[in-house]
């Protein structure tokens, strides 16, 4: 899940959102979103599902499965 925290990072650092935002705009948990980012904890697939629609992009792309 390594790759999953780095493109979250990214992605969320793109659109220039704190984990408070984000954490607005998907109705996740601002800790839940840190601890996802930080690798401390693994997102569940329904959690995974809400960010990528979020970002418009894939599952895939969120776990590095894809480019």
């Amino acid at each position: 899940m390594r790759m999953f925290a780095e493109r979250l990072k990214e992605l969320r650092e793109e659109k220039g959102l704190s984990f408070v935002r984000l954490a607005e705009a998907t109705g996740l948990g601002k800790t839940a979103l840190n601890y996802w980012e930080t690798g401390k904890t693994d997102i569940t697939s329904d959690n995974l599902v809400v960010l990528a629609k979020f970002f418009n992009v894939s599952v895939g792309y969120m776990v590095g499965t894809e480019d």
